[in-house]
């Protein structure tokens, strides 16, 4: 090419595409070798090899201590890929995959956020949720699954507020300082135990805190201390209430004022000597088979049809179907355990039983979670399906999982005789509940002596 050939083509020239440093396209000299491929057709990664906890032989000591780290700011082109606590980050999250099932998706975010975190990561660091929980939520990464690989490293602090002190601050907004300090004290004494009480379950603290709000509110208005209330104030508000909500919030107010005496903060207790009187429940009802049917139409899947034949048939409750595991089930013996009651499997179940093992086999192949019930939340750990998931599909319907688990008990009665010790071997029911049970079902087979119970699942099926 001379000269002239040269000249010719840089004039037809207009422009030029310009690059950074280290940023421009490289042709590969070599093809890349061919990586095996899983039956999806995407590439297998081999696994990362294997590390341990790095040295400690020395370190930086900070100047600071507990100074909150900006994950935020992090730069994603500063991060560290071949650092020794990212490796054996990377090695642990790896363990924990093939232990609990994760899938490639969330090994890929949970690899991703781990980098992100340990940029610039040394011994003695502290990573706490409340520094990580927003970063990682605007990344959409799986904050769960990091945690569990940062508590296994033992560098991870839960810092977080606790619900129930967000829920505790709410109730008492509104309340004079006085009456608000005292039944604070009362309510943590409620859920945490004191020397003399056991710490009750959450679910009663705050019905408790409820039902005596109202009447605190009103009070306030007038008062400072729950030293200024008298047995005529509290008459005052009951007066207006009745059945079980005049019980429910008596019970609840005995419950602090009798606190309150014990421990010196009023002079008499306003609630001695009221009497809750005894609850009266009413006859329970069976359902009718068009309520029955319409839950049976509700439940469409797999899951859901096992849940209400549970429930149904076996009068499980929502917590105890959550809780059944996978070693519950004996499939040989056709047998089936519910809170430690043996039950024998009936056809009906043990159909339905199969069909969501299958579903579960096929769909979560690889799951790690020996919960009989699971769905794609709990699929990639290790704890139980949440009360609400369980109860969701037949929410809102007249047949819930509760009702058809009494129906079953009171169908029990009916069929087999009102006998107490009866429904108490089968069901496993303390002696008042039997004894209502049986009470029931006397006074429905008195009512309607030539009737036989129709609304079972059985029949619908």
């Amino acid at each position: 090419m001379d000269e002239a050939d040269v000249r010719t083509r840089l004039g037809a020239v207009r422009y030029h595409q310009l690059f950074f440093i280290g940023m421009h396209y490289r042709r590969r000299s070599t093809p890349p070798l061919p990586q095996p491929h899983d039956r999806r057709g995407a590439p297998r990664k081999p696994p990362p090899p294997p590390a341990w906890r790095p040295d400690p032989a020395w370190r930086q000591l900070p100047l600071f201590d507990q100074v909150p780290r900006d994950y935020g700011q992090l730069d994603p082109a500063n991060r560290d890929p071949v650092g020794p606590w990212l490796a054996w980050a990377q090695h642990l999250a790896h363990q924990l995959a093939e232990a609990r099932g994760w899938g490639r998706n969330i090994r890929f975010a949970v690899n991703r956020g781990l980098a992100h975190l340990l940029t610039g990561y040394v011994e003695g660091d502290v990573i706490r949720h409340t520094e990580l929980f927003i970063p990682l939520r605007a990344l959409d990464l799986p904050v769960g699954h990091i945690v569990t690989v940062l508590e296994e490293m033992r560098i991870y602090e839960d810092d977080s507020e606790p619900s129930f002190e967000r829920w505790l601050a709410e109730r008492l907004e509104g309340l004079a300082p006085g009456i608000r300090s005292e039944t604070e004290r009362w309510t943590r004494v409620l859920h945490d135990g004191g020397p003399r009480s056991l710490p009750r379950r959450e679910g009663t603290v705050w019905l408790y805190l409820n039902r005596v709000r109202p009447a605190l509110l009103e009070w306030s208005d007038r008062y400072d201390h729950l030293r200024e209330v008298t047995r005529d104030d509290v008459l005052t508000h009951l007066k207006d209430l009745h059945g079980h909500h005049r019980r429910d919030q008596l019970v609840a107010l005995r419950s602090l004022f009798s606190w309150a005496k014990r421990n010196g903060l009023i002079f008499r207790n306003p609630t001695s000597r009221m009497k809750v009187g005894q609850h009266e429940y009413a006859v329970l009802q069976l359902l009718v088979p068009e309520q029955v049917n319409r839950a049976v139409a509700a439940a469409t899947t797999p899951a859901t049809r096992l849940i209400l034949a549970l429930a149904a048939v076996h009068a499980a409750r929502v917590a105890q179907i959550g809780t059944l595991m996978l070693e519950d089930v004996d499939i040989g013996n056709r047998r089936l355990t519910i809170a430690g009651r043996v039950r024998p499997l009936d056809d009906l179940t043990l159909k339905l039983l199969l069909d969501w093992l299958e579903h579960r086999r096929t769909r979560w192949p690889n799951t790690a979670n020996l919960h009989l019930l699971i769905n794609n939340q709990t699929a990639n750990r290790t704890t139980r399906a949440s009360n609400h998931w369980i109860s969701a599909a037949m929410r809102g319907q007249a047949a819930t999982l509760e009702r058809l688990r009494v129906d079953r008990q009171l169908e029990e009665a009916m069929t087999q005789g009102p006998d107490p010790l009866h429904l108490a071997e089968v069901f496993g029911l303390d002696e008042k509940t039997a004894m209502r049970y049986a009470d029931s079902a006397r006074q429905l087979l008195l009512a309607s002596p030539g009737e036989t119970p129709g609304g079972t699942v059985r029949e619908a099926e």
